[in-house]
């Protein structure tokens, strides 16, 4: 039957570059999908499922060969889980995932524009990718095609350009691309006419995907919100990103306990602006489902591991932590965008809470939680910033003391309020003030660490490494503290109790296992 379906198929002019067959174009992604849930070498195939592989097999021996595509991505983690359902879609569909590194057929950019410098970057990958191979069609996607509308769309390197909310239908608008390339040759169409953008802040339409695996193999970020309504001063998200919009329940629980069914022990719930997760306004964060959502998780599904990304300082409440402190498959990782420590700088920046109101949000993780682990992220230079805010700002960062920090000096972005500011700040100056905070991030992440010492934990394993001739399986604490187990067993995916004993490198702490 084979031999006489490759015949038929050679007969019929198949070579490779071609087309598949109607019955390949439904077998290679059945194939594929089997792949995708989980379906191992060797094991049983459902039937349809198995018909389907003997088809793809049969579509390799017949001297087929689908278009190869590479990804890159840039930016946040919001980013990363729509790339990871792009890559997935592509694959069903019987693409072949190459390398970024390698000639491609086609090169898909994930961009970001959250700074002028992500906007530099996201230019030179597009670059890149048509200079690796100008015959490859290069697919821009994502918030900086969002953000420069005209102006972007003349950069010769882009073929095609998607914007946000359109980057669930990727596989149509490409293959309607390439059919139209096909028909009729080298035809500047970059958005179709017009159909591959939308008015992104007219939109009330949150963008379903659905994720059966990710790039990790233990951990999987789950997209659950988009959209901003906060403007700060300096950010540019809220007018690429559009108003806050909401993940149906019911998709997140399906996802969740598909991923825990193929193995992944913890997920980490990620948005735009995760403290708005099923509100309609911005404002008043007791109307925030996103506690709600948490108990669901730790009620319905068989993850172990519940993380959560940023939240909004405001959304902590004696009310909302003391629900948290009642969900056991919480990590209690608490990620509170500070940004500044003065009072005159959150002011300009329009971060709409006080040093004050910030400190009394810490108290109430630290009353309910047993050192938890809390980390922020710090711009330094912002317009107007004085020497004397910046040391009103270190001298409230040590008061707080947190286990991590990430300290960014500020960026224009064209476009938002903050670039044309009075008072802009020299680049020597804020490398000045970066390099300080940075010291103070180092000291205090070791003083954290050091509290864990000797304490009994539990760390989820998820790599091996080869550290000074030894090898370590590797892992991270619910506290996110990184943890290393020397042995020679294959420890991914298992989460192990024990107790920290004592500093491997100055950011992995050596793991003893528990003896049963």
């Amino acid at each position: 039957m084979k031999k006489s379906m490759i015949k038929q198929y050679k007969k019929q002019g198949g070579k490779f570059g071609s087309k598949f067959p109607n019955y390949l174009l439904v077998a290679v992604p059945r194939a594929r999908l089997a792949v995708c849930k989980g379906y191992k070498f060797g094991s049983k195939l459902p039937n349809s499922l198995s018909v389907a592989v003997s088809q793809a097999q049969l579509a390799i021996c017949g001297g087929i060969r689908m278009k190869s595509v590479a990804f890159h991505n840039l930016g946040c983690k919001v980013n990363g889980y729509e790339m990871d359902y792009m890559q997935q879609i592509l694959q069903e569909k019987g693409y072949r995932i190459v390398s970024f590194d390698e000639k491609a057929d086609i090169y898909i950019i994930n961009t970001c524009t959250v700074t002028n410098i992500a906007d530099r970057k996201s230019r030179q990958m597009l670059h890149r990718a048509k200079k690796m191979n100008p015959e490859s069609v290069v697919v821009a996607v994502g918030c900086y095609v969002q953000a420069g509308g005209e102006e972007t769309l003349k950069d010769k390197s882009i073929d095609l350009a998607i914007g946000n909310n359109k980057k669930k239908d990727l596989l149509p608008i490409l293959e309607e691309f390439l059919a139209k390339k096909e028909r009729e040759g080298a035809k500047e169409d970059k958005t179709l006419q017009g159909r591959t953008m939308i008015d992104i802040g007219h939109t009330d339409e949150y963008e379903s995907m659905d994720l059966y695996h990710t790039a990790e193999h233990t951990r999987a970020f789950i997209k659950v919100q988009d959209g901003c309504n906060q403007f700060c001063s300096y950010c540019i998200i809220p007018y690429v990103r559009g108003r806050i919009r909401s993940r149906e329940p019911k998709d997140i629980l399906d996802e969740v306990r598909r991923l825990s069914t193929n193995g992944y022990k913890e997920v980490v719930l990620t948005g735009i602006h995760l403290s708005s997760y099923g509100m309609t306004q911005g404002k008043d964060f007791s109307m925030s489902r996103l506690l709600w959502l948490i108990e669901k998780l730790q009620q319905e599904t068989g993850i172990e591991r519940i993380r959560l990304g940023s939240l909004e300082p405001r959304i902590i409440t004696e009310e909302f932590v003391k629900g948290l402190f009642g969900c056991t498959k919480l990590c209690p990782h608490f990620h509170l965008s500070l940004q500044s420590g003065c009072d005159k700088v959150l002011e300009r920046m329009n971060r709409k809470y006080s040093t004050k109101e910030y400190y009394d949000k810490v108290c109430i993780l630290r009353k309910y939680f047993d050192e938890p682990a809390i980390t922020t992220d710090v711009i330094v230079g912002f317009p107007g910033e004085t020497r004397e805010d910046f040391e009103k700002t270190k001298e409230f960062l040590q008061m707080i003391g947190f286990y991590e920090m990430h300290i960014f000096k500020y960026s224009k972005r064209k476009g938002t309020p903050a670039a044309v500011m009075d008072g802009q700040v020299s680049e020597e100056e804020k490398a000045r003030r970066s390099n300080a905070l940075l010291e103070m991030e180092r000291e205090m992440s070791k003083e954290y660490r050091k509290s864990y010492l000797h304490k009994q934990t539990e760390v989820l394993f998820e790599e091996e490494k080869t550290i000074g001739g030894r090898n370590y399986q590797i892992g991270h604490t619910k506290e996110y503290i990184r943890a290393a187990c020397e042995t020679k067993d294959d420890l991914s995916g298992q989460i192990q109790k024990g107790t920290l004993t004592g500093f491997l490198m100055s950011d992995i702490l050596l793991f003893q296992p528990q003896i049963h």
